[in-house]
């Protein structure tokens, strides 16, 4: 498995990422162990997590997913191993850009994380209240004492990411290298349409989040009445389930076949092939379920079965 470079950052990622939002949601503590092991020890590299995940469980105050992490580094002796991805902005514990907020975010964070260092830190939404160039002074610094290596912007405007990165060009300040946009094959123009010619002209790297449609890619979800069979992500796949994203499906299903692969990894192999995305963020909630989206990482699309995709799931 062949590492990608992470923009001009000194990164270099397998081309997919593994998701932890399920951690501390869908995913126990001695579960995530195991798919945090079988995913390093299957060639992946690089794990994303925020600070927020996973606020939104019932029960859940925040940063259950990088306690979580955290544990597994120091139970497994495997951080030299892992490239660790999180991000500040959105918990309502560390809300918003600020230095001041930027500085606890990341300490709690890195407790949480039990190490001393985050290798791609996101600003995971854009707040324009904060003058762009105290946020970035405050990256700097950061990168300046060792405790982040990289940055990045997650849920920008694509207007917003040129602005900041004319300021970090202007006063030599770090530089947003990475960006984590939604993309996957139902949901691409905003990506495709404001991101990706940025992303080009300055060489940015990209994770992509919801890389599966929250499962719909899957295949699991093909009538309303499938949509009950997870209570976790069967509400959010249903805004795709519509002609425009049965006629996806039908595609991938004769991709699959011809292959004899599965739905999930020919979602996934379409963007790992796809010009200028870095990598697709996945999740599991099992083992099997893990090494059939790994499958993904050995399955080489040909360009006519990339061009039938492209066409069923046009703009």
């Amino acid at each position: 498995m062949q590492n990608r470079p992470l923009g001009r950052s000194p990164l270099s990622i397998a081309p997919l990422v593994f998701g932890g939002n399920v951690f501390g949601w869908s995913v126990n503590e001695a579960h995530a162990f195991q798919l945090l092991d079988a995913f390093v020890d299957g060639g992946g590299n690089m794990v994303d997590t925020a600070d927020v995940y996973s606020a939104w469980v019932p029960g859940n105050a925040g940063g259950e997913s990088e306690t979580i992490i955290g544990k597994w580094l120091k139970q497994s002796g495997k951080r030299d191993r892992v490239l660790l991805a999180t991000k500040v902005a959105k918990w309502a514990e560390h809300p918003g850009l600020s230095p001041v907020n930027i500085r606890a975010a990341v300490e709690g964070s890195l407790q949480r994380l039990q190490t001393d260092r985050i290798d791609l830190y996101f600003a995971h939404e854009d707040d324009a209240s904060v003058p762009m160039h105290e946020t970035l002074g405050e990256f700097a610094r950061l990168i300046e004492e060792g405790k982040v290596r990289a940055i990045g912007a997650s849920n920008f405007r694509a207007d917003r990411v040129a602005d900041a990165l004319a300021l970090s060009k202007q006063h030599n300040l770090p530089r947003y290298e990475c960006l984590q946009p939604e993309y996957n094959l139902v949901a691409r123009a905003g990506y495709e349409v404001e991101l990706e010619p940025l992303v080009r002209e300055e060489g940015l790297g990209v994770v992509c989040y919801y890389a599966l449609a929250s499962g719909f890619l899957s295949g699991k979800y093909r009538s309303a009445a499938d949509l009950a069979k997870s209570s976790a992500r069967g509400g959010a796949a249903k805004r795709y389930l519509n002609p425009h994203g049965l006629r996806v499906l039908d595609v991938l299903d004769a991709v699959a076949a011809a292959h004899r692969a599965t739905s999930a990894q020919v979602a996934l192999a379409w963007l790992i092939a796809h010009p200028g995305i870095t990598a697709p963020i996945a999740s599991a909630t099992s083992v099997a379920q893990l090494a059939e989206i790994m499958g993904a990482l050995s399955l080489t699309l040909r360009a006519d079965e990339i061009a039938a995709l492209d066409q069923a799931s046009g703009m």
